[in-house]
């Protein structure tokens, strides 16, 4: 990382320990979508290379920041040609996700029924591209998504930030009749 990266990223992390601090969540994700919209569409860079790296057989994940008392964590995702995820949730945590570099295909779900049953069904709802500078905050019971590259000729990179260091999400799998939820471990691409 250049020391100017580094500077910036510390001034990052400085407006968002503020931004977390914010007690309702509502609030909180409002501004830390602000710091990130500002922040990316200003070309603000945070990033080094080694953040940027697309894998091979699936999106990269790289942690960027964990705050040290566990309020918030900042990780780079990077989504070369093709790659997406399949839907599913955050956990039950909040989420502000924006696009660094890149577009992104978003498609919103919202839960017909009891999450905790059997099979589970969904009905789509938004379906948006967004660029650099654009953002979006998944809020529960709101986190039901899928994303992916929408360019067919480069990579994407987003940066999303947790109310925590997230270590699983709910992946849902299609079976008959709906959707079947599998608790996926997360961990970093190296």
């Amino acid at each position: 990382m250049t020391p100017a990266q580094n500077a910036n990223l510390k001034n990052f992390i400085h407006h968002m320990d503020r931004a977390v601090a914010i007690a309702d969540v509502e609030e909180r994700c409002s501004a830390v979508k602000h710091i990130l919209e500002t922040a990316f569409q200003n070309q603000f860079d945070i990033l080094d290379e080694e953040h940027m790296e697309p894998a091979k057989d699936c999106y990269a994940r790289r942690l960027v920041h964990k705050d040290p008392g566990g309020a918030y964590s900042v990780v780079a995702m990077v989504w070369d040609v093709g790659q997406g995820t399949a839907l599913h949730d955050h956990a039950g945590e909040w989420c502000v996700e924006c696009v660094y570099r890149g577009l992104i295909r978003v498609t919103s779900f919202d839960l017909i029924g009891d999450a905790d049953s059997e099979v589970v069904q969904f009905k789509a709802e938004d379906s948006v591209l967004a660029g650099v500078g654009e953002a979006g905050a998944l809020i529960p019971p709101f986190e039901y998504h899928m994303i992916e590259n929408a360019l067919r000729d480069q990579p994407t990179v987003t940066v999303h930030v947790y109310g925590h260091e997230l270590t699983h999400c709910n992946v849902f799998v299609p079976v008959d009749g709906g959707y079947r939820k599998e608790v996926r471990s997360l961990c970093y691409t190296s």
